[in-house]
């Protein structure tokens, strides 16, 4: 009688390894690039997103970094719905008397958000910041070193360091007047009141109040029209507007020539002017 043949044994089948998940570098942050945008989203729930040494070192490390990319052609700060960002944490903010002088140093080139604040004043491209709920204090005047703010409609603003025996110390008190004229920045400042997202387009603060969880949606939208132009016509005529603010008209103007006509010598300028003369849209290198 014949045998059957012997089952061949299959071999099990192994699961398909899992990937490692990918662990971020930052703790307080967190970061996404995408369509040639840098979403920065404070990451500190529990706390409203208040500000930390740590926090600020991190966001000021991305700026540094994303500003070389030639991919990235905005940023976007965020928070999450119920915070922008509630001001410093004002919990670590004690000294001991004998180390003040030092503090006194340390604030012109170590201490970490000075070092953002600098690095927003001088940033060369765009930075939106999309704020829900509290936009508050350290968190307010971050957001005024960037370029222009969309708000969901349950945001509110305001700097209230005076209820603390403080003052605006992240650029507050100069940024402010220049938003909105000073007789009504004082006003805020020495009252710690609060705006809500309306008023705060009335003072001219907001560029865009829109339904309470898209201010992030908008601003991306914004950076995607932001992102078809030429990334050097976006960086010079930021820096025409920056620095003309505090010129006179004529010596701004004379500046705006200068930065005019160094985009002469650009590949962008020239492929901007052939894709026109075609009737189509440029691709600009950055260059």
């Amino acid at each position: 009688m014949a045998r059957k043949p012997a089952a061949k044994k299959t071999a099990a089948k192994k699961a398909p390894a899992k990937k490692a998940a990918s662990k971020s570098k930052y703790k307080f942050i967190l970061v996404n690039k995408r369509k040639g945008v840098c979403n920065i989203q404070l990451n500190r729930p529990e706390f409203l997103n208040a500000m930390n040494i740590e926090m600020a070192q991190e966001i000021c490390d991305v700026l540094v970094e994303v500003e070389q990319d030639r991919k990235i052609v905005a940023i976007i700060l965020s928070g999450n719905e119920r915070a922008f960002c509630a001001g410093a944490d004002l919990g670590r903010m004690g000294s001991k008397p004998e180390d003040r002088f030092d503090m006194y140093r340390e604030r012109f080139n170590i201490a970490p958000n000075r070092q953002l604040y600098r690095v927003l004043c001088f940033y060369t491209k765009p930075v939106i910041t999309a704020a829900e709920g509290y936009c508050l204090g350290g968190g307010f005047e971050m957001a005024m070193w960037g370029d222009f703010i969309v708000a969901g409609e349950n945001a509110q603003f305001g700097l209230p360091e005076v209820r603390h025996s403080l003052i605006p110390g992240g650029g507050g008190t100069q940024n402010l007047p220049r938003l909105i004229g000073p007789a009504l920045a004082k006003e805020m400042i020495w009252t710690g009141r609060r705006l809500k997202a309306a008023e705060a387009k009335e003072y001219r603060i907001v560029n865009h109040v829109v339904p309470a969880g898209q201010a992030l949606k908008k601003a991306k939208e914004i950076a995607a029209e932001i992102a078809q132009n030429g990334p050097l016509g976006v960086m010079m005529s930021k820096q025409a507007i920056n620095r003309g603010l505090d010129q006179s008209r004529f010596n701004g103007f004379l500046g705006e020539g200068d930065l005019a006509h160094m985009l002469n010598f650009s590949e962008d300028r020239a492929a901007g002017l052939k894709a026109f003369k075609e009737g189509r849209r440029a691709k600009f290198k950055g260059q």
